[in-house]
C-alpha cells in the first residue's frame, strides 16, 4: 500500500473507530480531508486495508476497553438473534468481525420467504421498528431492513440498561448460499446462531474476546 492510501487508510479507521462511520463513508470523509475535490477513486484504499487499520487503532489505543465492548455487543446480538431464531439470522460487520466497540450496530442478516412474518413478529412481541432499505450484500440493489433498538446487558453495578441501533435485512431464501461464501481473506462473512454461541463459548474459556 503506498504512503497516500496508507494515509487514507488510518484515517478513515480513525472515524470509524471514534466517530461510528460506517466504511463507505468514512472513506469519503478521508479522501474530503486529505484530497479535497482532487481525489481519484482508484486512489481511495479498499475496506480490507480499512478493516487491517481499524484493528491496528483498536490494539493501540482501545485495548483495554474494547474487548469488553465487543463481548457485551455480541451477547446482545446472540439474544437478538435467538428472538428471530425462526427467520434464519446471520451476524454480520463489526461485531461478527470483532472490530466492534461502542459506537457499533448491530447487524444481523434474515433469510427467509415471510418477510411479514418478521413484521408481524416484532407486533405480537411488542418490538418497535422503523422500516427502511438496506444496500444487498451482493450489490443487487436494495433490500428491506428493520431498525429497532435493542437492548444490551446493564454494567456492573448499575441498574439502567442501555440500547443499541440494531439492523435487520431481509432476504430471500435463495440468498443465503451467496451470503456464506469467503470474502477476500478467505474469512465467513457471517456467523449463524450457532457460530456466534461458539465465539462466546470459546471467550468464556479461555477469557479472550476471539476475532474473526
Amino acid at each position: 500500500m503506498d504512503s497516500l492510501r496508507a494515509e487514507l487508510a488510518a484515517l478513515a479507521a480513525r472515524l470509524i473507530v471514534e466517530d461510528g462511520l460506517d466504511y463507505g463513508a468514512a472513506k469519503r470523509k478521508a479522501a474530503k480531508r486529505l484530497l479535497g475535490e482532487r481525489r481519484a477513486h482508484d486512489a481511495l484504499p479498499g475496506n480490507d486495508e480499512i478493516e487491517q487499520q481499524v484493528r491496528e487503532e483498536l490494539a493501540l489505543f482501545h485495548a483495554d476497553t474494547q474487548p469488553a465492548q465487543l463481548l457485551q455487543l455480541r451477547r446482545a446480538a446472540l439474544r437478538l438473534m435467538e428472538e428471530f431464531a425462526a427467520f434464519n439470522p446471520h451476524l454480520a460487520g463489526a461485531v461478527w468481525h470483532g472490530t466492534a466497540n461502542e459506537h457499533s450496530g448491530l447487524h444481523v442478516l434474515l433469510f427467509t420467504d415471510d418477510s411479514k412474518g418478521v413484521e408481524i413478529h416484532c407486533i405480537d412481541r411488542r418490538i418497535a421498528f422503523q422500516l427502511g432499505q438496506a444496500p444487498h450484500y451482493a450489490g443487487r440493489g436494495r433490500v428491506e431492513q428493520l431498525t429497532l433498538h435493542w437492548l444490551l446487558e446493564p454494567e456492573k453495578g448499575h441498574d439502567e440498561r442501555p440500547a443499541v441501533l440494531a439492523h435487520l435485512s431481509l432476504y430471500p431464501e435463495k440468498d443465503l448460499r451467496g451470503a456464506l461464501l469467503p470474502d477476500a481473506q478467505g474469512r465467513t462473512p457471517r456467523g449463524t446462531l450457532h457460530a456466534l454461541r461458539q465465539l462466546l463459548n470459546a471467550s468464556a474459556s479461555t477469557g479472550e474476546n476471539p476475532t474473526n
